[in-house]
């Protein structure tokens, strides 16, 4: 196995600034093969990636986490992506159900580290129990999302999952994704026609004002504190430059040292 730190990606962020989310793509599914897989939760942004790998043509699977507690409206997007772009959407569930939890725990979202036991259990923790048959998660971040994804590149270093996250519409602004949405007449979740600028688990999101940030929905009962549920690494806060291990000649694939593909 071989070492690939947030800082082996430097040059390669700086040179996949040039290029398209298709193209992105498309060197995702170069590179990894098999074991790349898209994540979505069914909001705006996941749904255009979703579109994107139905028409590429690529076999690209699509994890979905179902924590328990989603809105019906989210399941209900999940299924037509299903049967309108033919992807091959897998749905991860957690260990316990909600009502499980509670018992156990008690209501664990009321406080902001209830909050983050509860975020990861619920999503962290699903996906960690498949990360191993897979090298790279692709996502669906943007940098005019805000906050701590302000600055999010286009490659990461995961190490909760020790894989490569990939995020092709990091350069996509918000008047870019509505204009691709139009176009192409994607499927979007109807909880955005109602008011809510970011989508969780029906227990913690809540609609947004115009003149709110757009992840004020989200545990709007715990304050500014608890804006992130912990599942893209972009949202953590590392103590030290994260690093993954891989076989060596993934390594050697992923940095251009030996090249078989062309973007």
């Amino acid at each position: 196995m071989a070492r690939l730190s947030q800082a082996d990606l430097v040059d390669l962020n700086h040179k996949f600034e040039q290029r398209t989310p298709q193209e992105l793509l498309q060197w995702a599914k170069q590179t990894f093969g098999a074991r790349v897989a898209s994540i979505s939760a069914m909001q705006m942004s996941g749904t255009v990636v979703c579109h994107m790998i139905h028409t590429s043509g690529a076999d690209i699977p699509t994890l979905f986490v179902d924590t328990g507690v989603m809105f019906q409206e989210t399941l209900a997007t999940r299924d037509r992506v299903m049967k309108e772009y033919g992807l091959n959407v897998i749905t991860l569930h957690p260990e316990q159900t909600m009502e499980e939890q509670t018992e156990q725990h008690g209501v664990l979202y009321l406080t902001p580290e209830g909050q983050e036991q509860c975020c990861h259990a619920r999503k962290v923790e699903p996906l960690r129990k498949v990360a191993g048959e897979y090298d790279a998660f692709i996502g669906s971040l943007r940098r005019s999302d805000g906050g701590k994804r302000a600055v999010c590149p286009i490659l990461s270093v995961d190490v909760e999952t020790n894989t490569v996250r990939i995020n092709p519409l990091a350069e996509f602004d918000d008047d870019h994704l509505a204009t691709y949405i139009e176009e192409h007449n994607v499927i979007v979740n109807p909880l955005h026609s109602q008011g809510f600028t970011t989508i969780g688990c029906n227990r913690c999101t809540t609609p947004v004002l115009p003149s709110e940030p757009k992840r004020a929905g989200r545990w709007r009962h715990l304050g500014p504190w608890s804006v992130y549920c912990g599942i893209n690494p972009s949202d953590r806060d590392p103590s030290h430059s994260p690093s993954i291990e891989l076989p060596q000649e993934l390594v050697d694939r992923v940095l251009g040292r030996m090249t078989d593909y062309m973007i």
